[in-house]
């Protein structure tokens, strides 16, 4: 068992806080018994260097069996605070001990040199296809009409001829370092189009040993290695980064990347599947996040325009062997279609699909479609008649294909069903449609990704999912389409068969069991009894026999630096509220809240239930002597200006929604932020179909739903934005929960779910008292 000896020299500052040195202590001894610790911290209180230390020493151990620590986490602010918490503990390590090796995981996007430079014919919209295509035809030329290494030769041969003529060389740059190649993608035999950066890694790549020995440098030593310098050592030597990204996952002792990593289902059989063993420490940061984010990643879908798609391929695959099989026809469409469906019946007989179950699945693809079709014209003519005039005007919506309070089977599959399309049809369409992608990447040059194969997979998964933990709708999702004609609704919407799991416990706890063990932490997990059941650490306590410990810390900063109160105003619901042009006495009370809160010194943060309420909390602002600015659902670009622009110059109140990005994981550290209000409880649309489904699921499994699938997640919602006040010992801020939900007990009270220290600290203020306790704040 490790003790505080062991793990200090690796702790990257002087003294850790007492929290820390427990949380480090219980998140190593658990870890040696495969076990996991959930550990609820008040911000800044040192989360990340507590995680760190305890894996970072559990790897240098000799007698433990990880290897490595590998971290997820679904904020970019809390990913750059690894890398540097990374740096610091490098910085301050022993001078006899080797640095902690350590990389940030990216997408093809942020390494591909081309995109990078803008050239080659590659951009942020097609890098995937394009690197895929281009990977698949150097490894195509190396095993059957050269080598990789003159693949290379010929590629720097393109660029010593432009040296030696009157243009001169044009290096291709990446990360401001120049590569040996030019600019332009070179060709085979002036017809074939390759990577050379790809095929200088297969040259480097042994035929028998570790992938490792194809990196172009030397890991040992270099600390952290971000995605500059991953492109810049990389492709500066001519190798692929992404491939050498993939080449070290294995041997670097902390891996930072999102829960795309680890839980992906695609992600993880591509890429990191190699990393989520026995031998890996996980941490998962802002896992109060888990649950949703999962969630996300573990359903699927399947739009109309995917389904077409993929009816398209399957007909490219179909119809040359039609044709050619036609009497008659051999002279019409001449050899080379003779030749291209030749090709196609020898690429099927090599599997177990037949022409005639491409046609099954093609007539089936059909279908789908036009039931979409018929099903979204039917929904539209009976709730908006008037909509092929008003295709403007339309809102995302849903239509859910079963009660989603009573599980049962959904209509699609019993439409399916009693049209002929049976259990066969569903089950191979995964195997017909993949086995159609590998023939087309065969037959056709172009570089793009396959709709047909993900299809077959979603329709697989469709049939297969049990119709208790999944909900299935037909979700609209509100684009905008010039291509299709006036009067139809795929002009305004993108329709999609959705598959959702209500439950996705099961998921989290079956990947969870993957690891050796680890740390899931965040501000904000109590109630730690509900975060342990769904998450299925409970389960693998109890079934798997793998030990779950539990921590909660709050603020070890001066408490008389902080006044926390929760507010009893009236309840902020919208039976209560009214519209925002009532002026109903609970607007008018947290209207009065909201000033109050604004007039504080320095920055203010007013956070809403949604971004319609937070218009209306900007709108009561206006005789507060500071600037108000208001977030809005704009994209990030905007979100960050509004940040800079809140942070930068005199005190100003922003004015945004708690489902928005401005009140989790953002550092209002120093005078960035000295007061925060939260009207309401942020409790997301229970109207929703998915929303029932999910509150029903959870009935079902845990007894209460409306508290786990909805009350809890918007108390960690509020909990998040007034955490953001105090982040450091000489910080000084006042937090409000303004709604008597969390200051009384009642029928609904929401008081029993803040953590505990919480309940302590914010003491119950009646509505009458409340200027008087702020002035007395702020007064001393």
């Amino acid at each position: 068992m490790s003790s505080e000896s062991d793990w200090r020299p690796i702790f990257g500052h002087d003294e850790p806080y007492d929290d820390q040195i427990d949380g480090i202590d219980a998140a190593i001894e658990t870890a040696e018994r495969s076990g996991f610790l959930a550990l609820e911290g008040a911000c800044g209180t040192g989360k990340t260097m507590l995680a760190l230390t305890a894996g970072i020493s559990l790897v240098r151990d000799p007698d433990s069996p990880f290897e490595r620590v590998f971290v997820l986490t679904s904020v970019k602010q809390q990913l750059k605070q690894f890398e540097k918490d990374l740096r610091t503990i490098n910085a301050n390590l022993p001078d006899d001990w080797r640095a902690v090796s350590a990389m940030t995981l990216v997408g093809k996007a942020d390494v591909c040199p081309y995109n990078l430079a803008g050239s080659g014919g590659i951009d942020d919209r097609n890098v995937y296809e394009r690197c895929e295509g281009l990977r698949d035809r150097t490894r195509g030329l190396v095993s059957e009409e050269t080598t990789a290494g003159s693949l290379v030769a010929d590629a720097k041969s393109q660029q010593v001829g432009l040296a030696d003529s009157q243009r001169g060389a044009t290096y291709l740059e990446a990360a401001a370092e120049p590569t040996p190649y030019p600019k332009e993608m070179p060709e085979y035999g002036g017809t074939v189009e390759y990577c050379p950066f790809y095929a200088q890694y297969l040259d480097d790549l042994p035929e028998d040993g570790d992938p490792v020995e194809a990196v172009p440098f030397d890991p040992t030593d270099r600390g952290l290695i971000e995605t500059d310098d991953l492109v810049r050592l990389a492709a500066g030597r001519g190798s692929c980064p992404h491939s050498v990204m993939g080449a070290l996952l294995p041997h670097v002792e902390v891996l930072v990347g999102n829960y795309y990593h680890a839980f992906d289902p695609t992600t993880v059989e591509s890429f990191t599947g190699e990393l989520i063993d026995e031998e890996t420490f996980v941490v998962c940061d802002e896992a109060h996040m888990l649950e949703p984010r999962v969630r996300e990643l573990v359903g699927d879908g399947v739009s109309d325009r995917a389904l077409s798609n993929a009816e398209n391929e399957l007909s490219r695959v179909i119809e040359p062997v039609a044709a050619v099989e036609e009497a008659g026809t051999e002279a019409r469409y001449g050899s080379d279609a003779k030749q291209q469906a030749t090709a196609i019946r020898e690429a099927l007989a090599e599997t177990d699909v037949t022409l005639g179950e491409l046609r099954d699945t093609r007539r089936f693809l059909a279908a789908l479609v036009d039931r979409l079709d018929d099903r979204v014209t039917a929904h539209l003519d009976e709730e908006r008649p008037r909509w092929r005039e008003n295709l403007a005007e339309l809102d995302d919506d849903e239509l859910p294909l079963r009660d989603p309070e009573t599980p049962a089977t959904d209509e699609l599959t019993r439409w399916a069903e009693q049209n002929g399309f049976d259990a066969r049809i569903w089950t191979r369409a995964e195997s017909v449609c993949a086995v159609t992608g590998r023939i087309l990447d065969t037959i056709e040059e172009e570089d793009k990704r396959r709709a047909a194969p993900p299809v077959g997979q979603t329709l697989g998964r469709w049939y297969r999912a049990d119709h208790t933990e999944f909900f299935r709708e037909i979700e609209l999702e509100r684009t905008w389409d010039d291509i299709h004609p006036d009067g139809s609704w795929r002009r305004a919407y993108t329709a999609t068969y959705r598959l959702h799991n209500c439950l996705p416990a099961g998921a989290i706890g079956d990947r969870l069991d993957a690891f050796g063990g680890g740390v899931l932490m965040s501000a904000t997990l109590e109630p730690l009894d509900v975060f342990a059941e769904v998450t299925g650490l409970d389960h693998l306590e109890s079934e798997a026999e793998r030990p779950v410990r539990t921590r909660a810390y709050g603020l070890e900063f001066p408490a008389e630096n902080r006044a926390s109160f929760a507010l009893a105003a009236p309840k902020f619901t919208y039976s209560n509220r009214g519209d925002t042009d009532e002026a109903t006495p609970t607007r008018r009370a947290h209207a009065r809240a909201i000033r109050q809160v604004a007039t504080s010194p320095g920055n203010v943060l007013v956070g809403m239930p949604s971004y319609r309420e937070a218009e209306w909390a900007a709108s009561v602002l206006s005789a507060v002597d500071k600037p108000v600015l208001l977030d809005e659902a704009t994209d990030d670009v905007a979100t960050e200006r509004l940040k800079r622009e809140f942070f930068e110059g005199g005190p100003k109140v922003l004015v945004t929604s708690l489902r928005g990005t401005l009140t989790e994981g953002v550092d209002y550290r120093g005078d960035r932020l000295s007061a925060a209000i939260v009207c309401g409880v942020p409790i997301i649309n229970t109207a929703s179909p998915r929303i029932r489904a999910v509150r029903t699921a959870y009935d079902r499994a845990f007894g209460d739903g409306f508290e786990y699938a909805l009350s809890v997640p918007a108390v960690r919602k509020a909990r998040q934005a007034i955490g953001r006040v105090i982040r450091g010992t000489d910080e000084r801020g006042v937090r409000v929960l303004c709604d008597e939900r969390y200051a009384k007990e009642s029928w609904d009270s929401v008081r029993d779910l803040l953590g505990e220290a919480e309940r302590e600290e914010f003491n119950p203020v009646g509505t009458d008292m409340f200027d008087y306790a702020l002035e007395q704040f702020w007064g001393e």
